[in-house]
């Protein structure tokens, strides 16, 4: 009998608190019951009893043919002895891809009730050797010739280095829960100028017409799932709107799904010279729409700069294809300016892309970038903003990778001004000096799918942080995105992924994978496709060791900690907002516009009082009343403070230091300090970071 490696994890570290949300009754209508007609019939073939195994997570109508899992064992459920839950968390990637990009981008689907040969095979221009795999040799190299079978031979996809083929077929899926995984982040993803451009596509290339398909999609695999089970609600799979019912879920040992959207131009905000083509009602309708299907998190811009923000670059070639999509998107190029901070946007490269070029029209061409400008002109817009404050309201979560440095940094004031936790960092698209400030907001922070050797150096980079936070780590697949994934390392490294090895709960038994005739092993394989993340997750341990592996199988407990603060934050009152308000000058040079004191405190963030262009200058506001003051968030207009301090008074005569600073870059700031009491509070101007003097947008004072 093969000796099965075993675990010894370190004692948990203590995660945050978190108050049990209420359990929402949401219910999605679009699923219609009928499905389960159809899959009860395409799947009334018995489960395969290679195994012999027996128990609730076993199908009791499986379609024959299909794939292995290949992992036996009860899947761990309950909580540990704190009540937390377990688990690993995937916060980025793409079950249905297979149905963007004009639906012929991505070939074979991750389920299809006429079963796994019908599933997994290739496009039909892929046949009969891969010529016309078009995208397949941009993306990987050379002539994109390849055996276009898949099921039952599988010769030469799905692979780590193939972009264009299925990936996440479903029983790949439940593998990689029955390995460990709890939480599954789905992101609805597409492009419409991709989909324009591509030769072969069979529907429409409207963004969010896509969107609302993949999410149908996604419930139908729910409900093709259940049937497997017996009915509703019995199978592994479970789309969750709200941290309770994903709770619940992980207790109960299954998988809980949240529905995500990556996609360039959500609700249609795309920009064409630089001149929006949406409107906040647009905005609120799309926003609206998304949570009414179930979406909990999202990106704002994704590759193209749009209507609410500029994005951080792609490098080299494939930057310069990007690029010129943008032009074919927005009629502009991207355009960039020297960083204000030390956080900076990828270097954009001048390396060509001879393809994408061809599709410019004539005499228009790449600009070339000065090396010490890496950071996009364009930030976060002024409809971006009302987009964040929307998604706030409605207490969804933020995804800040693919924001540049200037709309990320403008989206965290945004966030900190409001103690609002639901920022999500999911796949290394951020900035990496931004950790902390993640994790001080309570957001929460996943790497891309590394190697094991790249993956293992940055998670132990930032373990301090994360045992400063009491926070867990999470990983972003990215599967079905395009992006690459985990060579193989070789069976000569002295450290190996020996198979059968045990899950990190020492539950289950996990072996090689078969579909069909084809056995992966990550070690000659890489990560080839979803079921081979827990492979990929013990190669991590046999190389970053125990405690990256330890962090990670804390990732469910702290993205629905993320998650349900999110849920139970609640705005707080603005103690100054028309409050009377006095200051040291008035500047004064439009008979036609005021620049009055009270203009700061007005909740119209398109007023603003400015002082006179010297030095020391003052605000003061008359709280009404003595209130426990702890926070102050100041919106800068262009003319903004340098060096200032918060000072506070209960009687307007005897003034208390509370904060100060001397490096104010303008913005959104937030000071926060212990709670004092205070009637009266003022703003004492020391030095003027601009040659003009101070121009506040809006003051706001709270309790918390």
């Amino acid at each position: 009998m093969t000796q099965l490696p075993h675990t010894h994890p370190r004692p948990h570290r203590q995660p945050r608190p978190l108050t049990r949300p209420r359990r929402s009754r949401f219910r999605i209508a679009t699923v219609l019951s009928a499905l389960l007609t159809l899959f009860a019939v395409v799947l009334a073939a018995p489960a395969p009893a290679a195994s012999g195994e027996t128990g609730w997570w076993v199908p009791t109508a499986r379609p024959a043919p299909d794939s292995q899992i290949n992992v036996t064992g009860e899947p761990f459920k309950g909580t540990d002895a704190q009540g937390h839950v377990r688990g690993f968390v995937d916060a980025h990637t793409h079950l249905m891809s297979n149905e963007a990009f004009g639906g012929r981008l991505i070939c074979g689907k991750t389920f299809s009730p006429q079963g796994i040969a019908d599933a997994l095979k290739d496009c039909p221009e892929h046949y009969p050797d891969g010529s016309l795999a078009i995208f397949d040799f941009i993306t990987k190299g050379g002539d994109g010739k390849h055996d276009p079978n898949g099921w039952p031979t599988f010769v030469d996809w799905p692979a780590h280095d193939s972009m264009t083929h299925q990936q996440s077929y479903y029983a790949w899926v439940e593998r990689a829960w029955r390995g460990g995984q709890r939480v599954l982040v789905n992101d609805l993803v597409t492009n419409g100028v991709i989909c324009s451009v591509y030769f072969f596509k069979d529907r429409s290339c409207d963004e969010m017409t896509s969107i609302r398909l993949q999410a149908q999609k996604t419930y139908e695999l729910q409900a093709y799932i259940d049937a497997m089970y017996g009915g509703p609600g019995k199978g592994w799979f479970r789309i969750v709107t709200d941290s309770g019912q994903a709770r619940d879920v992980i207790q109960q040992g299954k998988l809980a799904v949240v529905l995500g959207v990556e996609t360039s131009e959500p609700f249609g905000c795309k920009q064409i010279l630089d001149i929006a083509q949406c409107s906040r009602a647009d905005i609120d309708r799309g926003l609206d729409e998304l949570y009414g299907l179930g979406v909990r998190s999202m990106f704002l811009c994704h590759k193209f700069d749009n209507a609410l923000c500029g994005v951080r670059f792609d490098e080299g070639g494939l930057g310069t294809a990007i690029n010129v999509g943008q032009f074919l998107s927005t009629g502009t190029f991207w355009q960039t300016e020297k960083c204000a901070g030390p956080q900076h946007d990828n270097p954009i490269g001048l390396a060509p892309a001879a393809e994408a070029q061809a599709q410019l029209p004539p005499g228009v061409a790449v600009p070339s970038y000065a090396g010490d400008a890496q950071c996009n002109t364009r930030g976060l817009t002024e409809l971006g903003e009302y987009a964040v404050r929307g998604m706030m309201k409605r207490k969804m979560m933020l995804e800040v990778d693919h924001m540049s440095v200037k709309a990320a940094g403008r989206a965290f004031d945004i966030l900190e001004s409001e103690s609002y936790p639901g920022v999500i960092s999911s796949h290394s698209w951020m900035d990496l000096d931004w950790t902390e400030r993640v994790y001080k907001m309570g957001g929460f922070v996943a790497q891309y799918m590394h190697g094991a050797e790249g993956f293992s150096s940055e998670a132990k980079r930032t373990d301090a942080l994360r045992d400063k936070y009491h926070v867990g780590y999470g990983y972003g697949t990215d599967m079905n995105g395009v992006g690459g994934w985990p060579g193989p390392r070789g069976t000569d490294t002295p450290n190996p992924v020996q198979y059968p090895f045990r899950s990190v709960d020492g539950g289950s038994v996990i072996d090689r994978q078969t579909t069909g005739e084809r056995t992966w092993d990550i070690n000659t394989d890489g990560a080839a496709h979803y079921g081979l993340v827990p492979d990929w997750i013990e190669d991590i341990r046999q190389v970053g060791g125990q405690d990256v592996v330890d962090d990670l199988f804390r990732g469910a407990e702290s993205y629905l900690t993320t998650w349900g603060a999110s849920e139970h934050h609640r705005a707080a009152v603005n103690l100054a907002a028309g409050e009377p308000t006095a200051a040291s000058s008035t500047e004064w040079w439009n008979p036609f516009v005021s620049y009055a004191s009270g203009r700061s405190v007005d909740s119209d963030t398109g007023t603003r009082w400015a002082s006179e262009w010297s030095d020391d200058q003052w605000l003061r506001i008359d709280l009404g009343s003595t209130q426990l003051v702890g926070r102050v968030t100041l919106d800068w207009e262009r003319a903004y403070g340098r060096a200032y301090r918060i000072e506070v008074s209960t009687d307007g005569s005897t003034w208390q230091s509370v904060w100060s600073t001397t490096t104010g870059d303008g913005g959104l700031d937030t000071a926060r300090f212990a709670g004092v009491p205070a009637r009266y509070l003022r703003i004492q101007g020391q030095q003027r970071g601009t040659q003009w003097g101070y121009s506040l947008h809006e003051v706001g004072v709270y309790s918390i």
